[in-house]
């Protein structure tokens, strides 16, 4: 194991978040079925990384309770929103982890973020080494020059960082961390660090000694 990835899950623990290592994307299914009971409810944010993994697969495959958003069309799709928020077990990556052990999402209609802070009972990220940074201004960063831009482009988002490669606030000479387009589109609405966790073990981030998703 790499000394960053360890001193990483050391602070995610410190934080109160509980801490996986999986050497490959093959191991985390044996982990994540290790933490989902059989009948549970389970839903999940958007996310490549799960793709990748084969955790739609795992969660579809009858065994659970799941909550498809997929399934839901128009206003109903709400309802797909609030049940996840009270599921038993809610799956998605992070944007970036901190080697102080802090977690930073940004989201656009931010029904995962909502669900990360609070809802489910517990909630499980799976997390490609390539999104470990040393602190919360690279994280900012990673959003900015890798996550948006390329999210936008996976989801035929019309926005400026799908056009420019990189969140149009870089072009200014010192960006604030909110900084972003006008545009109705813009993906990343509101931004979320979760760092110590009063509810102990909660969050559960499995470190993957891979690069997964954006």
């Amino acid at each position: 194991m790499e000394k960053y990835i360890e001193t990483t899950m050391a602070n995610l623990e410190k934080n109160g978040i509980k801490a996986y290592y999986a050497e490959s994307r093959a191991d985390v299914l044996l982990i994540v079925e290790s933490l989902i009971k059989k009948g549970e409810s389970v839903s999940h944010g958007g996310s490549v990384t799960l793709g990748e993994c084969g955790i739609y697969e795992l969660i579809s495959n009858g065994d659970y309770d799941y909550i498809d958003r997929s399934k839901y069309e128009g206003e109903s799709v709400r309802e797909a929103y609030i049940k996840a928020f009270g599921c038993d077990t809610y799956l998605t990556s992070s944007n970036a982890v901190t080697e102080r052990g802090e977690l930073y999402n940004v989201d656009g209609n931010s029904n995962r973020v909502a669900c990360i802070v609070y809802g489910p009972k517990q909630v499980v990220m799976v997390v490609g080494k390539n999104k470990i940074v040393p602190d919360i201004d690279a994280a900012i960063k990673r959003v900015k020059e890798v996550a948006s831009p390329k999210n936008c482009e996976r989801l035929g988002i019309p926005s400026a960082c799908s056009k420019l490669g990189k969140c149009v606030s870089l072009t200014k000479e010192n960006p604030y961390m909110c900084d972003g387009c006008t545009a109705d589109t813009r993906i990343c609405c509101n931004y979320v660090v979760t760092a110590k966790q009063r509810h102990k073990d909660r969050i559960k981030v499995i470190i993957v000694n891979e690069d997964l998703g954006y």
